[in-house]
């Protein structure tokens, strides 16, 4: 009787998560369905499937945001690395040294996690415009608006904003890596950054593996900020480049739906290539907290 309980609610949980992924990824075949198809069919048959195969869709839209995802590869990968370094510095900092005030640094740091990006985009954007950088300076590629309209000002804010979550999902994680490894490394002679290069970061690249996951998804998927602070197209990210795509005369849903089908392929290599990572970091970092 017990077992037959048991199964029912396994039974039960099973639908609800098949609901759930169901309700997940019909946007998603919606949107395929969509890229294969004309205004007319959209608007007569929306839930059906394409009568034909429309290749050229594809074809319009990559030659038209093609340089948008370069971009947006360039600045993820750059802001990835630059976050996943500091933050396991830092985690390290938080996690294995001592020194005054830690704990209320490390309380400041957090505190971060409850302010919301938006309340921050106003000042955030004449600071980066009022940066005593503009003028003169052309061999660091700035123009008259701070760092407005340039690489950095995508770049420097966004390895800025992932060191909360970074420097927390580091810091629990090198917590759990036993003291003894470390102070081995001590009396073997090792400095700290040695010890950190040698031991921590190779115990966890599960942890790194799921921060940098976590960051290229959340700067490649950005809209808000490359909208406000980037006005050039040669520099522009995928986000608003597909949405500018959508905009300038392109009155067909089809090549629209293409194009965010060919931006996604990036995040889904990405996702892909390092589920496995990430499920293990999630559940021996995050958990632990």
């Amino acid at each position: 009787m017990r077992g037959n309980r048991m199964s029912w609610r396994q039974g039960v949980l099973i639908g609800m998560l098949a609901a759930l992924l169901l309700f997940t990824l019909l946007p998603f075949f919606m949107t395929l369905l969509t890229s294969q198809k004309s205004n007319a069919e959209i608007y007569s048959s929306f839930w059906a499937f394409p009568r034909g195969a429309h290749g050229e869709y594809y074809s319009q839209a990559f030659r038209f945001i093609w340089r948008y995802i370069v971009n947006s590869l360039i600045v993820g990968a750059i802001a990835t690395a630059g976050t996943v370094f500091l933050s396991s510095l830092g985690g390290y900092v938080f996690a294995r040294l001592e020194f005054g005030g830690k704990r209320l640094l490390f309380t400041l740091v957090l505190s971060l996690m409850m302010v919301p990006g938006i309340l921050t985009l106003v000042p955030a954007f004449l600071w980066y415009k009022e940066l005593p950088f503009a003028g003169g300076n052309n061999w660091l590629g700035l123009g008259g608006h701070g760092l407005l309209d340039t690489w950095w000002v995508l770049i420097v804010p966004y390895i800025a904003g992932g060191q909360v979550m970074g420097i927390f999902l580091c810091r629990t994680f090198f917590e759990g890596i036993p003291k003894s490894l470390f102070e081995a490394a001590r009396i073997d002679g090792a400095g700290e950054f040695r010890a950190y290069r040698h031991i921590a970061l190779p115990l966890s690249l599960p942890i790194l593996a799921t921060l940098a996951i976590l960051q290229f998804v959340g700067t490649y998927n950005d809209y808000i900020w490359p909208l406000v602070t980037i006005s050039r197209p040669s520099i522009q990210t995928f986000s608003v480049g597909v949405t500018k795509f959508g905009m300038e005369g392109n009155l067909d849903y089809g090549p629209v739906m293409a194009g965010y089908v060919i931006g996604s392929i990036p995040l889904v290599v990405v996702i892909a290539l390092g589920m496995r990572y990430y499920v293990e970091g999630l559940t021996k970092g995050g958990l632990k907290a």
